[in-house]
C-alpha cells in the first residue's frame, strides 16, 4: 500500500465507531443530563474535547489557525453543535433518548436540501426521500410518543435541520485541515454552549451530578466526541460519501434498542413506522444524489474530445 492511502482496516474501525459509539451517545447524553443543566452539560464536553484534540493536534506539529479560520470554526460550529447537539441535550430532558436518535435520522435529509437550495436542484429520487421522511417524522411526532410533547417534537426539529446546516456550512467554509479543524470547531461550540448556559440561567442541583451522569459526561467526551469525530472526519477524507453517511442508517436502530435494553425506554408501534420511513428516505435521498453524480461524469466525459492515439 502507497503511503499516504486510505487504509482499509482505519476505515473499517472508523465506521465500527460511527456504528456502536456514535448510536450510544444518545443514551450517554439523556444519564448525563440527570445531572448537569443540559447546555452546561454539553458545553462541558465539546470545550474541554476540543481542548484536548487541539493539544493533540499542536503536539503532532500542526499549526496555529488563522483568525479566518478560527471565524469558520466558530460560524459553523452555531448550527452543528450549538442549535444540534444543545437542542438534543434539552429534548433528552423529557423524551425517551432512541425517539431523539429517530428525529435526528433526518439529518442527511435536511442536508440534501439545504445542499441543494444553496446552489443546485434536486433530483426525483431526493425530493421522494424528503417527502417519505417528513412523513417518517410526522408519524413518530403525531402518532408516536412524541405527540404527549409536542414543544419536544419541535426543538428536536430544529435541531436536526441546525445539524444539517453546520455539515454544508463545514464543507464550504475554510476550516484548518485534517483534525486540527475538527479541534477548533467543537472548541469553539462548546464555548458557545457554556456561554448559552449562562445566559439561559442553567443552574446544578442542589446535590450536585451524581456518579452515573459524571461517567456519562466522561465517556461523551472521550468516547463521544474525540474519537467519534475524529472517526467522522476521517471518513469523509477518506471514504465515499456513501459510506462515510452510512451511519446515518444504523444509528436510530442502535440507538433505540439500546434505549429500550439498558435505558427502559418504551416506544410505540407508530415509532418504529416513523423509523422504518426515515430509514428509507435516507436511502432514496442518497440515490438519487449518486444518480446526479453518475449522470454529471457522464455528461463531463462526453463533453472531453477523443485523444488522439
Amino acid at each position: 500500500m502507497t503511503p499516504g492511502r486510505p487504509r482499509v482496516p482505519t476505515i473499517v474501525l472508523c465506521l465500527a465507531l460511527m456504528y456502536t459509539v456514535g448510536s450510544s451517545t444518545y443514551l450517554a447524553q439523556r444519564i448525563a443530563v440527570t445531572g448537569f443543566p443540559p447546555l452546561r452539560m454539553v458545553g462541558l464536553r465539546f470545550a474541554v474535547s476540543g481542548a484536548l484534540l487541539y493539544a493533540v493536534a499542536r503536539a503532532r506539529g500542526a499549526r496555529t489557525p488563522s483568525p479566518g479560520e478560527w471565524a469558520a470554526a466558530a460560524l459553523s460550529s452555531v448550527p452543528l453543535l450549538v442549535m444540534g447537539m444543545g437542542g438534543i441535550a434539552i429534548a433528552v430532558q423529557r423524551m425517551p433518548s432512541g425517539l431523539a436518535a429517530l428525529v435526528f435520522g433526518s439529518v442527511p435529509l435536511w442536508t440534501a436540501l439545504f445542499d441543494r437550495l444553496w446552489g443546485g436542484r434536486l433530483s426525483r429520487a431526493e425530493i421522494a426521500g424528503l417527502l417519505v421522511g417528513a412523513a417518517g417524522v410526522a408519524v413518530a411526532s403525531l402518532r408516536g410518543a412524541l405527540r404527549a410533547d409536542p414543544a419536544v417534537a419541535v426543538i428536536l426539529l430544529v435541531a436536526a435541520a441546525g445539524h444539517a446546516l453546520g455539515f454544508v456550512l463545514t464543507r464550504r467554509l475554510r476550516l484548518p485541515a485534517g483534525i486540527l479543524g475538527t479541534a477548533t470547531q467543537i472548541l469553539c461550540g462548546g464555548t458557545l454552549l457554556l456561554v448559552a448556559s449562562v445566559a439561559r440561567g442553567e443552574r446544578s442541583s442542589p446535590d450536585g451530578p451524581g456518579a452515573g451522569s459524571l461517567f456519562a459526561l466522561g465517556y461523551l467526551i472521550v468516547f463521544g466526541s474525540m474519537l467519534v469525530y475524529s472517526a467522522l472526519g476521517y471518513l469523509l477524507r477518506n471514504a465515499r460519501p456513501a459510506l462515510a453517511s452510512s451511519h446515518a442508517y444504523v444509528n436510530p436502530l442502535v440507538a433505540l434498542v439500546l434505549g429500550a435494553t439498558l435505558g427502559g425506554e418504551r416506544f410505540t408501534l407508530a415509532d418504529v413506522l416513523g423509523l422504518g420511513l426515515v430509514l428509507g428516505a435516507v436511502a432514496l435521498v442518497a440515490l438519487g444524489a449518486r444518480e446526479r453524480r453518475d449522470v454529471g461524469l457522464r455528461a463531463s466525459s462526453a463533453s472531453v474530445p477523443a485523444t488522439p492515439r
